[in-house]
């Protein structure tokens, strides 16, 4: 993971009017990385702690880099995922919208892009979510196209890339989601091929390979069942 001290040991400024200012500014800031190249390296973790309006500041400025900040104001700068990733969350997105429309459209669903907006002011986004009728009813749909989610959902679900912690999404799921009133979240790991279940007030259970292996969906998403073999790595052999 880097930090932006990183940044600090780049050249002095070059004239906006001098022959090399256009190269500078495609470069980055005062010669320094660009932000984009940076992420495409590593995580980029800013020195500087923001606030909501600076976080949504700076979102709004690079839409296409996943931003997550903390509760104390730390700001995480991740890169776009890669294929594989991205197949697998659009997946599991597509097998929960399909038990949701199977159901009558309960509540609501929503995919990897959404901010969610904790209890303790983490603004965070899962790969996919899914509010119950109840705590829908306290959204405000004045609100739903200018603010980010601000009821806790009552189901997430994390695909770890190859690039993430692990140490990291686990703390995510533990502090982030349950703490701040998620009912039931699922951390899928295809690199370990390991998958993890948090339910609200229980112990965390660990499910090792994916073979044969289903999540369920529980008291929370009745009747929906996710099979694990969809989310293997293909070629993947168990070591």
């Amino acid at each position: 993971m880097t930090s932006t001290k990183a940044l600090r040991t780049a050249p002095p400024a070059t004239s906006r009017k001098s022959p090399g200012a256009k190269k500078a500014r495609r470069k980055g800031v005062n010669g320094a990385m660009p932000i984009r190249q940076i992420t495409d390296i590593s995580s980029l973790v800013l020195d500087k702690k923001m606030s909501k309006e600076e976080f949504t500041a700076l979102a709004a400025r690079f839409p296409d880099l996943r931003m997550e900040r903390e509760k104390n104001g730390k700001t995480t700068i991740m890169s776009p995922v890669k294929f594989g990733t991205g197949k697998r969350e659009l997946h599991l997105g597509i097998y929960l919208g399909i038990w949701w429309k199977e159901k009558g459209e309960p509540g609501e669903v929503f995919g990897a892009s959404t901010g969610v907006e904790l209890a303790d002011t983490a603004i965070k986004s899962p790969d996919c979510g899914w509010i119950s009728p109840e705590r829908a009813a306290l959204i405000d749909p004045a609100d739903e196209d200018g603010e980010y989610l601000k009821v806790a959902p009552d189901f997430i679900a994390e695909i770890r890339s190859k690039t993430d912690s692990l140490a990291k999404l686990k703390r995510k799921m533990k502090n982030s989601w349950m703490k701040n009133g998620v009912r039931l979240a699922w951390l899928i790991d295809p690199y370990k091929e390991r998958a993890y279940v948090y339910r609200e007030g229980q112990e965390v259970e660990e499910i090792k390979w994916f073979e044969g292996k289903v999540l369920n969906g529980e008291k929370v998403l009745p009747g929906f069942v996710l099979e694990l073999e969809k989310m293997k790595i293909k070629g993947w052999k168990k070591g």
